[in-house]
Order: C-alpha cells, then structure tokens, then sequence
C-alpha cells in the first residue's frame, strides 16, 4: 500500500489540496500535518518514517533525513525553492524529486510590480502621514519609462519582463546563464551585475540563494547603485547585505527597499523595519490563492500516478 506523509503544514490545512491529494490517491494511507508541527531533524525523520512518499515544503532534507528513511522513494516538493534540499544526498539514496519550477511566477512579479509603484509612490508613507492626521501631498515618479535591472532572468525574471512591457520600461538583465532568443524577442539588454546596478532606477532580485550568491549586493555593489533607486527582494534572504542596506536608506543614499525575504525570519533589525523608506512583507510571494494552488497540484503531480 501506498503511504504518503504530507509534512507541509499549510498544504496539511487547505481543504482543496487535501480533497485532491484524497482523489487521486483513494487507496493510499496519508498521514497530514494536522498539528500544525513545524517539523525538523529527528521530529521530521520521525514523521516521515514508515511513508514511501512526501509532500514537502521548508523542510530541511538532508544526508540524515534521507539515510533514515530507506523506504522513502519520491519526495513532491510543495513550492520552488530547492534550496532546503540536498539534491546530491536525494541522489545517492536513490530518491526521485517531483518538482516543478517557476508554477508561482505570477504572483511574485506581481508583488515586485507593486512593491515598485508602492515606493516610487510614496505609498506606504502618505498611508502612514494620513493615519497620523497630515495631510500632503508627495511628490512621486511613475514606473513607466523607467529602467529596471532584473538580476536572475528565470521564470520569475522572464515573467517580469511580460509584464514591464505595458510599462515601457528599458530592461536590463543580468544572469550567469544566456538567453538570447527571449532577450532579442522581448528587446532585453543583457549586462553585466555594476553596468546594471549603476544604471537602474528598479533593480529587482530572482536568485536562488547558495555560496555564489550570498551577500551578492554588499557594499561595493549598492554603492553603485543611484540614489534615488529602487532594491526589491522577493526572492530568498541572504542575498543583500542588510547593515549596509539600513545605512544607506537612513542616510538617503538609496531611494527605498522592499524586502519580502530577509536574512532571518521574522526579521528583528528594528531599526531597519521601521525606516520609512522600507517596505518589509512577511514572505507572502507566492502567497496568492492561485499560486498556492498551482504549487500544491504541482507537488501532488510529483507523486506520481495514484491507485
């Protein structure tokens, strides 16, 4: 018989994705997260135990977790992100990965969409003055004609270019990997990471987060950034030095942030949340019905076949 453990708390609580995981699998023995447990190491191995196949989300599965698990065959990852797996570990125990990448990349270019009208706008900062009895005008700029430099052209950076289109905007992308043809079809300049930085009044971040990437905007590089620019990060944390971040959006060296992801989370910096030149969000990218749905039938396709 198949055993399925859904480990995933939220997919555990979202009556379609468990209707339909019922469906397609009638015969099968599921065992969901009905606890609510944020589950990890031994708790995780512990749950999982005596299951031939998992639904996962943010949870860490490493050389430990699959070497305890023999029994283990597929794994339906429940989200995008790769990196709180160790595919190399998933490998060497012979354990098949169902996966799809880029099912949430609507909802996430939207959210950048809006995290760059909201700051160019003023829009978190005329909601607070209002709230607090002023009332001003501020003077804002329009995303149309703008340049924005996308550094990570994958399925969200591509997403996102579809989408600037209706904005005018000159694109710039910046990518360890080539894609000319959709470059060319859709009029983007591929540059390198300072050329795209110094030149943007958007730059917006889609990277997967690892050692090539960590701290990819440090210092030295959002000191090339202009003054008066826009850093969205709705992509992982780590990916920006958030100290530096903090001094130079205080000192009005750079125009605002917006932050979904951050080094930890929640974040406790304080003084970097409260800044009113940073808009932080509580890691909701792909935190859109239609998002969660796709990235939940999607894990559910990565079962395999049902009885």
């Amino acid at each position: 018989m198949t055993r399925i453990a859904v480990c995933s708390r939220s997919f555990s609580r979202h009556p379609i994705l468990r209707a339909e995981l019922l469906r397609r699998f009638p015969q099968a023995e599921i065992t969901f997260n009905d606890a609510g447990l944020s589950l990890s190491g031994q708790e995780l191995i512990d749950f999982v135990r005596g299951h031939d196949r998992a639904i996962t989300a943010l949870e860490r599965l490493d050389e430990a977790f699959f070497a305890a698990l023999p029994e283990l065959r597929v794994v339906g990852k429940y989200g995008v992100g790769l990196d709180m797996i160790d595919l190399l570990a998933l490998q060497r125990h012979n354990v098949r990965l169902g996966w799809v990448g880029g099912v949430n990349r609507r909802s996430v270019s939207e959210l950048v969409i809006s995290c760059a009208i909201a700051l160019l706008r003023y829009i978190p900062q005329g909601n607070a003055e209002v709230r607090s009895g002023q009332w001003r005008q501020l003077m804002g700029r329009q995303l149309t004609g703008k340049t924005v430099g996308i550094v990570g052209c994958g399925h969200i950076g591509k997403d996102l270019v579809t989408l600037l289109r209706a904005f005018d905007c000159k694109i710039l992308a910046h990518d360890v990997l080539d894609f000319p043809d959709f470059y060319a079809a859709h009029s983007v300049l591929a540059v390198g990471l300072d050329h795209l930085l110094s030149e943007s009044d958007v730059v917006t971040l889609h990277l997967p987060f690892d050692e090539s990437t960590s701290n990819i905007l440090g210092h030295r590089q959002l000191v090339r950034m202009k003054p008066n620019a826009i850093l969205i990060n709705a992509a992982r944390g780590g990916l920006v030095d958030e100290s530096v971040l903090k001094t130079m959006l205080a000192e009005g060296r750079l125009g605002g942030a917006a932050f979904d992801v951050f080094n930890n989370e929640p974040p406790e910096d304080m003084e970097l949340l409260q800044l009113p030149n940073f808009l932080a969000l509580p890691h909701i990218g792909g935190s859109a019905e239609e998002a969660v749905l796709a990235m939940g039938f999607a894990a559910i396709d990565g079962l395999g076949g049902g009885e």
